[in-house]
């Protein structure tokens, strides 16, 4: 999987939610906290608006706020608002696509990959990452030093 600029940034954005609690928060403070550029963060904020996630208000006292409370929001849903699905293939769902031959199995090789996706993504919420208590799952799949190997 390859994590894009703006998932990165969409995510950074919704953990700084998180963390503030309650209240609006100023774009110009995510932008400043996370050092991602204030008009590429505030598309981001309005596709999470978009799809339910964040709430605004405009004028002085306005900002930004998490819809939901963040133990109700997976990263997942995050990457979904910004990006789509999870895992796609040549933009296509891996359900979608068809092959032939010796390539036939490759469909479901897709598909694995995605429920592999799912299965971190849709288990970690946002408060699970802006407290710094990563479910027991996720721990244990980093806890193997195999997995911090770049290959």
């Amino acid at each position: 999987m390859r994590v894009t600029a703006k998932v990165d940034y969409a995510l950074r954005a919704a953990l700084e939610l998180a963390a503030a609690g309650e209240g609006p928060v100023k774009g110009e403070r995510i932008a400043q906290a996370q050092d991602i550029p204030l008009k590429f963060l505030e598309n981001i904020l309005l596709e999470l608006r978009h799809h339910g996630l964040v709430q605004s208000q405009r004028g002085v006292e306005g900002g930004y706020w998490l819809s939901r409370p963040p133990e109700e929001i997976t990263l997942a849903e995050v990457i979904r608002a910004v990006e789509g699905p999870l895992a796609n293939v040549r933009g296509e769902r891996p359900e979608s696509v068809e092959y032939s031959g010796p390539a036939a199995p490759l469909q479901e090789v897709w598909i694995a990959m995605r429920a592999n996706l799912r299965a971190v993504l849709d288990a970690v919420t946002l408060a699970d990452v802006a407290s710094g208590r990563l479910p027991d799952a996720v721990g244990a799949i980093t806890a193997d030093p195999e997995a911090w190997q770049p290959r």
